[in-house]
């Protein structure tokens, strides 16, 4: 496949728009619900002469990734490198601590593409983020929980009510526990949500801080092995739990064939990971950190096989983004399909 390095004109930001206006960047953290603003500034920093704040080469491919999902895999092995080095261009890897980030690390114009859950894109588009859905991964309902410690007199989902429930707020999880509440019959406001980060939300359950915690994998399958913890609920019958493969607007629209070329190597590292399920956690381990074992229960309950979007994921989403601007969660209705790519 011949394929044209992408041109600077073509994917990254002009000059007079490389640094957010105030104003804007206020509203957007606002509506993404972003924390720890330095630390974000300094992973987009890390992007080096490609970040939002300097004309990068033209010759790289930028993607965001986080410690889940199919895009760990495809660093791990390498296959994407191999693909695109013969057309001369590079790969350069960015990791977000979760969904929101990784999606305000998009909109500076520090990466082309990335991988977040069914939430942040919600919160994304109603924020002004262009982007467009390319891809996603199946139903994976079991990889995200609300949990509690192993003792707390937390019994069941009604008793959620009045308690303070730990999340990365725009997140994948943030949905289920909408979701979950729901089936509670509680309200929104009923309960006292905690925004934090997966770092500094485990912090606070393990110091006793919340009282529950809504978390996704490998986070979850973390906490689940490393300390005494009771699960809620999870996402069957309730989220799907998508991962979603988004891309610029501009970038997609600019260099199709090298994001088919991209999906091309999700799948056939997809189908690899189906076949090698009891390898998966070994080569996962040293890129994330986690030890085998924790691994092989998180790859358990992963889901392979990226798919198009679809009609049916889209009616999905549109119902997401409904349940968020009725609890005015986000400022504003949205149309989901706006951001569909015509690729």
């Amino acid at each position: 496949m011949n394929i044209e390095p992408a041109r600077a004109a073509g994917i990254f930001m002009k000059q007079d728009d490389q640094v957010f206006d105030a104003q804007k960047r206020g509203f957007l953290r606002k509506t993404l619900g972003l924390a720890g603003g330095s630390a974000l500034m300094g992973t987009l920093a890390a992007a080096g002469s490609t970040s939002v704040f300097a004309q990068g080469a033209s010759d790289t491919l930028r993607v965001g990734y986080q410690k889940y999902g199919t895009l760990v895999l495809l660093k791990a092995r390498g296959t994407l490198e191999q693909r695109l080095a013969p057309l001369g261009v590079k790969v350069q890897w960015l990791e977000f601590p979760a969904g929101p980030q990784l999606l305000e690390g998009l909109n500076a114009g520090a990466i082309d593409v990335g991988t977040v859950g069914e939430a942040p894109p919600i919160f994304a588009q109603a924020a002004g983020v262009d982007f467009v859905y390319v891809g996603h991964e199946p139903v994976a309902s079991r990889a995200e929980a609300i949990i509690v410690p192993k003792d707390s007199p937390i019994k069941t989902l009604g008793d959620l009510r009045g308690k303070k429930v730990a999340l990365n707020r725009g997140s994948n999880v943030h949905f289920l526990l909408v979701r979950a509440l729901q089936k509670a019959g509680i309200q929104y406001s009923e309960i006292h949500p905690i925004y934090l980060t997966p770092a500094d939300a485990r912090a606070a359950f393990t110091q006793g801080s919340v009282d529950a915690w809504a978390i996704w994998d490998p986070f979850f399958g973390a906490i689940e092995t490393q300390a005494q913890t009771r699960v809620l609920a999870d996402g069957i019958g309730l989220a799907s739990n998508f991962q979603f493969y988004l891309a610029a607007r501009r970038f997609a629209n600019a260099q199709p064939k090298l994001l088919y070329a991209l999906l091309d190597e999700i799948g056939k590292v997809d189908s690899w990971a189906r076949a090698n399920v009891n390898t998966v956690a070994q080569l996962l381990s040293p890129q994330i950190g986690l030890d085998v074992a924790t691994l092989d229960r998180v790859v358990k309950r992963a889901a392979y096989g990226v798919q198009p979007i679809t009609e049916e994921t889209l009616v999905y989403q549109q119902q997401v983004a409904d349940v968020f601007a009725d609890l005015k969660l986000i400022p504003k209705r949205l149309t989901v399909k706006d951001a569909q790519w015509q690729g």
